[in-house]
């Protein structure tokens, strides 16, 4: 029997916030390589320059409309640096609430909306499941998509509460930040929380966080699953049901690296315990496949522009990166606008799994195992961060003592100077790297969680991460791209944030 070669292209991908093109090559059925593509060039970093040392806390949040508290955070830990305040220890209960509600908002719109909405499509028709994720899932009409719709817009509320709007505030300044809140406020939001956590418990998980805690293995987790009907049929038993019926716990896998930059400083006197020691909840780290996790270092991250349309040094660390644009059109090398960044060489995936995986979850670490991270691992992960986050949160927003207002603390003029700011973003790893002088911005550089998966393969020829992971998706048709779909959007995509409008 001869076998079948062929290219397809996927341009747009739908769901998308940016312009993504994936190319394909299918042998017998099986994707066997591919290329990613950002279509949109943009160029913040372009626009930063010759402005205001603090016009990246206002410039820098219009990025994305989704993620823009986390790009405001990013922004304001590097001028922290720049200026060496040390940020009072409720404005950073503030910064870090601010910031967590929008990995809760992100977590659930991104299963419910755009995830697991590919359940609905027809070529689920004959899963035992379909008539089910027809009823909670069909865009707009859906049980849960309405739900999510509703309980993340009312969760938002919180960084509205706390920051003046939601997106694209700019409350957060170097030595902290300028919002005042006032005990009812703070009590509104603590109300906001408790509404959210009893629909998340009661409607998603099925359960407690405390005993979705005491889940440690993929034993337990099987043994979860049919304890009770709340756990089997509402949506975390559902999703795992279809997931598994689907094969989602086979496609995927990629390089099998991670990455965390670190995330949510610790105040000194606070009763939240990191999830795996140090100064942050969430741990920082690099772990290569099948390797214990070491210790980061900024110093060891650079982008590499041989495949990407740009002009400028060939490989980097972002202190000394340039974004200048160049694209002929006739040169098969370079793909895309995002670059590809590598963390001491490697590629690296990023984002919840990352996360947990980093910080030792027992649960993650078994699942993930040898066989390294997989689709179903990557969502699940997304869809249960929230419970990691949700007591960190009513904790810190406790703590908070709006009657002694200590929220700023004067800092030296912005003059000259460079520093980074590190976070992990709805998304995962997120930098800012910034050089001031004369007051004004001479270096502007960042790199979004999505630049790391939409990498494009580096001078070596090594493929990014969401390159790597569709290697080995069986496809039934080329035109039924489901598979291929679950895989890039397992990544939670945003292209805009990736693909660096220049200023003319």
């Amino acid at each position: 029997m001869s076998s079948q070669r062929k290219s397809i292209q996927i341009y747009p991908l739908n769901r998308v916030e940016g312009d993504l093109k994936i190319r394909l090559e299918i042998h017998d059925g099986v994707v066997t390589d591919a290329w990613s593509a950002g279509t949109m060039y943009r160029g913040f970093e372009n626009i930063l320059k010759g402005r205001g040392a603090l016009d990246g806390l206002v410039i820098t949040p219009r990025i994305c409309g989704i993620c823009s508290t986390a790009h405001l955070k990013a922004a304001a830990k590097a001028l922290d640096m720049i200026s060496r305040v040390k940020v009072p220890e409720d404005a950073m209960r503030i910064r870090n609430a601010t910031l967590m509600v929008e990995m809760l908002q992100n977590d659930i719109r991104q299963s419910c909306l755009l995830f697991m909405s590919d359940f609905s499509r027809v070529v689920y028709q004959h899963h035992s499941l379909y008539a089910e994720a027809i009823q909670r899932y069909t865009a707009l009409t859906g049980t849960v998509f309405r739900q999510a719709l509703h309980w993340t817009k009312k969760i938002l509320e919180i960084v509205a509460i706390l920051g003046g709007q939601w997106p694209h505030s700019s409350f957060m300044v170097p030595g902290g930040v300028v919002s005042l809140p006032s005990s009812n406020e703070i009590m509104q939001c603590r109300y906001l929380l408790n509404s959210f956590r009893t629909w998340y418990e009661t409607e998603f998980l099925g359960c407690s966080l405390e005993r979705w805690a005491e889940i440690k293995s993929l034993d337990h987790l099987e043994t979860w699953l049919t304890e009770k009907p709340t756990h089997t049929h509402k949506e975390m038993g559902f999703f795992i049901r279809f997931a598994k019926e689907a094969r989602l716990d086979e496609i995927g896998r990629g390089h099998g690296h991670f990455l965390s930059f670190g995330g949510l400083d610790l105040p000194a006197d606070t009763a939240v315990r990191p999830l795996a020691g140090g100064n942050t909840l969430i741990p920082a780290g690099f772990m290569a496949h099948g390797q214990a996790c070491a210790p980061f270092s900024q110093a060891e991250i650079s982008e590499d522009i041989t495949h990407a349309w740009f002009n400028s040094q060939p490989t980097a660390h972002p202190y000394e990166g340039a974004t200048h644009p160049y694209a002929t059109g006739s040169e098969s090398e370079k793909y895309s606008w995002a670059k590809a960044p590598r963390y001491a060489g490697h590629p690296a995936e990023t984002g919840p799994l990352a996360e947990l995986m980093i910080a030792g979850n027992p649960l993650f670490t078994d699942l993930v195992g040898p066989k390294g991270p997989t689709v179903f691992s990557r969502q699940l992960a997304r869809l249960l961060r929230p419970a990691v986050l949700m007591p960190a949160l009513e904790q810190w927003l406790k703590e908070i003592r709006p009657q002694e207002k200590h929220f700023f603390k004067q800092y030296e003029r912005l003059e000259t100077g460079e520093g980074h700011g590190l976070i992990q973003a709805p998304r995962g790893a997120l930098g800012h790297w910034v050089k001031i002088q004369d007051s004004k911005i001479a270096q502007y550089q960042i790199i979004t969680p999505s630049t790391w998966h939409a990498s494009p393969r580096d001078k070596a020829g090594i493929r990014g991460p969401w390159e790597q992971a569709l290697i080995g998706t069986a496809m039934g048709h080329p035109e039924d791209t489901v598979k291929v779909d679950h895989v890039l959007r397992s990544f939670d995509p945003c292209l805009v944030c990736t693909v660096h409008t220049v200023q003319l």
